[in-house]
């Protein structure tokens, strides 16, 4: 990525309190902007047609349909953002990646594993800024 690429994300969360946490750690790491947070999964699916992210970090518990439903949604389009889901209970992990997700970061884990898995995904894809950053005004 180079100096001017930022890394759109969109965080989904039904706690407040984390969504702030998540936005508090990513503010910090360089590259990257948080453009949207949703509560429930269809708001996240609205936001995630209208703001085109990067990434989105999903939790795994997230309110309104099964998480799952949105990585298998995300297969029938043709644009798919990178998916980290984040859950409170680890035994999720191997359901989680056979759903689609692209990482998965336990709650419990200290907040340096999540920047480790964002950072593994960019490298891997070489994903960074999006054309809907100049069309959206950010």
């Amino acid at each position: 990525m180079n100096q001017d690429t930022k890394t759109r994300i969109i965080v989904a969360d039904a706690d407040q309190r984390v969504r702030s946490a998540l936005r508090i750690l990513l503010q910090e790491e360089p590259g990257l902007v948080v453009v949207g947070e949703s509560s429930d999964l269809p708001s996240l699916m609205a936001q995630v047609a209208e703001l085109v992210p990067d990434l989105v970090l999903l939790d795994w518990e997230l309110p309104g349909r099964p998480a799952a439903a949105i990585l298998v949604a995300q297969t029938t389009i043709d644009y798919r953002p990178m998916i980290i889901v984040f859950s409170a209970r680890p035994e999720s992990e191997e359901a989680v990646l056979a759903a689609g997700a692209d990482a998965f970061v336990s709650k419990g884990d200290p907040p340096e594993a999540l920047l480790s898995a964002f950072r593994r995904l960019t490298q891997k894809s070489g994903k960074g800024v999006n054309d809907q950053e100049q069309k959206t005004g950010d």
